[in-house]
């Protein structure tokens, strides 16, 4: 066992509490029933930096021209090759025009930033995208805008009609932000407040003409552009009162008001809340309207479950998950752009990325991956590190551009990229892609059903669990310790093994062998499973 799993690994659950947990059989919480399926349910997004994506004009900063070049890579519309990721849904961080690299602080919210290209060009990309089947949404930046956008530079005037666009206060109120930060920052004529910093101040929304504006930069989005939806980016933030910063009565009435304008303008435009919270808070967003909502608290589990080697800490989150949403949907992801990498967090360690990758795409919601994970680029805070220059070759500046890159490349891009790994099969960029593929090709994963298995002595050892449809079973076996585990019986659901002999294929075996899976009485006899891996059983139709 490594220092970084030893370091990690939790404390044992006591038996009685575990077996609590696998009571909860029947967990149809990370993702929405309902007879009509929305797009988004059969997608496996994937987030893209533009600005550290690919640079086809060689200025060093990643561009929409670039980006189209690399569509291919991300899914080329074509379902019998095999050397494409598979994707077929692109998340966009901020596009918009901003004076910061990351363009979080937007100065126009009707146009794309310079260093990227134009609107011209970002119809272009979606064009070409869509052509493919890959969807594209984009982040929407409601909470603040730019200090430096023209409405704020007036309103910093007492006397001006965009005075109160934003909140204002005379003498600083003395309160803090939710992480102790400074949120009220003096300039010109008073103190305004930023949640975040300075350079962000945030929008009134007790103004009904900030919402009116808003509203009209959804409409041209989703209308004029036609983008797919928006990521909506700290959410929970939109309407503070007083002190409380965070999860206000008010911020929900907005929201609900908004999905009514968004529906108007494109019926099936997504929505997916950034709520960085617990469940518990998450989920009254989606009450709201809101379509998916991301699941901090099972990718924080999933992490440090593999890292330990213990799936206590996964099993827990499954449970908490299904109680708490109750078969609405979620979004599922290993880390994001806030965060540092899976590579990082796991110690450089492959098969470990390739379990989360497995776990990943095997349970219910729709998933998420950030861009570089695939193949392994490391990157810890600050957050320009977390957001290095793709890697595409072993070339110089790892084939992201011709010059130096904006931000100097992450420590392996010699051999962490995808050149180096797209023709070996046992690459984690091989496995993403078998897993994508696996994900779209088999109804059951992209079920809403889900139920956990009681794996009884190894319940130290295993976490598994099954996922169906009317016609499909798949179980899902993984392994997360450094010891094989020998084979386990495992009671499922009623109705979901006929009487008759039962025969899995696993996906992940590359001979694709048949095995007959033997029974005792109710129970099913699963195979033995190597340490550190993952075995997704699909029952065969024409036997279960």
């Amino acid at each position: 066992m490594t220092a970084l799993a030893d370091a990690m690994r939790p404390r044992p659950l006591p038996r009685v509490l575990l077996a609590a947990f696998l009571s909860v059989l029947v967990l149809a919480a990370l993702a929405a029933h309902g007879s009509a399926r929305s797009w988004w349910e059969d997608a496996v997004f994937y987030e893209i930096f533009v600005r550290s994506f690919y640079d086809s004009d060689g200025d060093g900063i990643g561009d929409l021209d670039g980006l189209i070049e690399k569509l291919d890579y991300l899914n080329d519309g074509d379902p019998t090759t095999g050397d494409d990721l598979g994707v077929n849904a692109l998340w966009l961080m901020p596009i918009c025009e901003s004076p910061s690299y990351h363009g979080y602080d937007v100065v126009d919210y009707y146009s794309v930033e310079p260093d990227y290209g134009d609107l011209s060009t970002f119809r272009r990309l979606l064009d070409e995208a869509h052509a493919r089947g890959i969807r594209v949404i984009v982040d929407l930046v409601l909470n603040h805008s730019s200090s430096k956008h023209p409405w704020f530079l007036s309103a910093k005037r007492r006397a001006s009609a965009y005075r109160d666009w934003y909140l204002w206060e005379s003498r600083d109120p003395g309160f803090l932000g939710p992480w102790g930060q400074t949120v009220w920052h003096w300039t010109l004529n008073g103190y305004y407040y930023g949640l975040f910093w300075g350079g962000m101040p945030d929008l009134n929304y007790r103004n009904p003409e900030v919402t009116a504006e808003m509203h009209d930069v959804i409409r041209f989005w989703l209308d004029d552009v036609g983008v797919d939806g928006f990521r909506l980016d700290a959410v929970k933030h939109l309407i503070e009162d007083g002190a409380q910063q965070e999860n206000t009565p008010e911020t929900h009435r907005w929201l609900q008001e908004m999905r009514g304008v968004v529906h108007a303008a494109n019926a099936e435009a997504l929505l997916v809340g950034e709520v960085w919270d617990e469940p518990e808070a998450i989920a009254p967003y989606l009450d709201d309207g809101l379509d998916l909502c991301f699941e901090f608290s099972l990718a924080e589990a999933m992490l440090s479950s593999v890292a330990s080697g213990s799936p206590d800490r996964l099993v827990s989150a499954m449970a908490r998950v299904g109680t708490v949403y109750e078969g609405r949907s979620v979004a599922t992801f290993l880390a994001n752009h806030d965060q540092d990498r899976v590579m990082s967090r796991l110690g450089e360690d492959v098969e470990a990325a390739k379990l989360c990758a497995a776990l990943l795409l095997t349970l219910p919601g729709t998933p998420f991956l950030y861009y570089g994970e695939e193949i392994g680029m490391v990157g810890a805070g600050p957050h320009e590190r977390i957001r290095t220059p793709m890697q595409w070759s072993s070339g110089a500046h790892a084939g992201f551009s011709p010059t130096a890159p904006w931000e100097p490349l992450a420590e392996g891009h010699a051999t962490v990229n995808v050149e180096a790994q797209s023709d070996h099969e046992a690459s984690l960029l091989s496995r993403y892609r078998e897993l994508i593929g696996h994900r779209l090709a088999t109804a059951a994963l992209r079920s809403p059903e889900i139920a956990l298995l009681d794996t009884g002595a190894r319940s130290d050892q295993i976490v598994s669990y099954v996922r169906w449809t009317g016609d499909q079973t798949v179980i899902v076996v993984a392994n997360l310790s450094w010891e094989e585990a020998r084979p386990i019986f495992v009671s499922l659901p009623g109705g979901l093994l006929s009487t008759g002999p039962t025969v899995a294929i696993d996906l992940l075996d590359a001979r694709g062998a048949r095995i007959e899976l033997m029974r005792s009485g109710e129970r099913l006899r699963l195979p033995a499973t190597d340490a550190r891996t993952v075995r997704i059983l699909l029952i065969d139709g024409d036997e279960a």
